[in-house]
């Protein structure tokens, strides 16, 4: 970034949001990361004692929230820029999986999400300035089976991206939705909860991509270093993408789905022009 920042992070402690902290830390930007807990919070200020504070934070408190984003402006200063990093990933056939799970999954991808920006927006609106990012994922446009849950989280926060970043734009501030292929980080490890298997009917579907995933998990061909580069990238242009895809994995699967759903359009053209009045 061309100029000094301060970046709030969310979910700082591990994957993408931690590559992210580090690279705009050594670009000497200023990082606030959200983790759970003391013991993550002292790891993270040593990573740049001055230039990262960490603060206390589960997304799905609301009430916490704002008076975490309130005391982070008068402590610290403006949030330049937002990245809406905590989330984690559910993996279960729907029809196994309870839907306390799903209420779950979006309560942390989806709503603890709209919370942090609707925290951040009064002030960034003041200024007439500021930056949202909202780490999606390839899945907020494929689906693969067995992530029904985790896939629906996605596609709902790009729609709400998008929507905003219309609504926010003749303010003077900007909203990108990062769509990650698959990277190296914990996503598919210990970060992702999993529904026990209980309907022999999906095993021959499910069960080959469950152990692919997990023999995948670690070796994926997406660098964090990279990804995060790329963020800052797009952080420091002048005309930020409201969409960027991340890894050459997502940019294929992205675009093979686009041009599977023109083909579908194509074929069923007369039909939905038949129901105009």
């Amino acid at each position: 970034m061309s100029t000094d920042k301060t970046l709030l992070i969310t979910g700082v402690s591990s994957g993408l949001g931690r590559a992210l902290a580090q690279q705009a830390l050594a670009a000497g930007h200023r990082v606030v990361g959200t983790v759970r807990d003391e013991r993550a919070r002292t790891a993270f200020e040593a990573l740049a004692p001055g230039a990262a504070t960490g603060r206390l934070l589960d997304v799905t408190d609301d009430a916490a929230v704002a008076g975490v984003v309130a005391g982070i402006e008068a402590d610290i200063g403006p949030i330049d820029v937002l990245v809406n990093n905590a989330g984690y990933g559910h993996e279960g056939v729907m029809e196994e999986s309870p839907l306390r799970e799903m209420r779950r999954q979006f309560d942390v991808n989806v709503f603890g999400a709209v919370a942090m920006m609707k925290a951040v927006l009064p002030a960034m609106r003041a200024r007439r300035r500021g930056h949202i990012l909202n780490i999606t994922s390839m899945g907020g446009y494929i689906t693969m089976p067995g992530i029904a849950y985790y896939c629906g989280s996605k596609f709902a926060l790009e729609g709400i991206s998008e929507a905003l970043g219309k609504e926010v734009r003749p303010l003077g501030i900007a909203v990108t939705a990062v769509a990650p292929g698959s990277f190296r980080t914990d996503w598919a490890g210990r970060s992702m909860v999993r529904t026990p298997r209980a309907i022999a009917d999906y095993d021959a579907l499910f069960d080959p991509v469950r152990k692919a995933r997990e023999e995948k998990s670690g070796k994926q061909l997406g660098d964090p270093a990279k990804a995060a580069r790329a963020m800052l990238a797009a952080i420091d242009s002048a005309n930020p993408p409201a969409h960027l895809l991340l890894g050459s994995d997502g940019l294929a699967l992205v675009r093979g789905k686009l041009a599977d759903l023109a083909g579908e359009i194509d074929a069923w053209e007369e039909v939905s022009r038949s129901t105009d009045g």
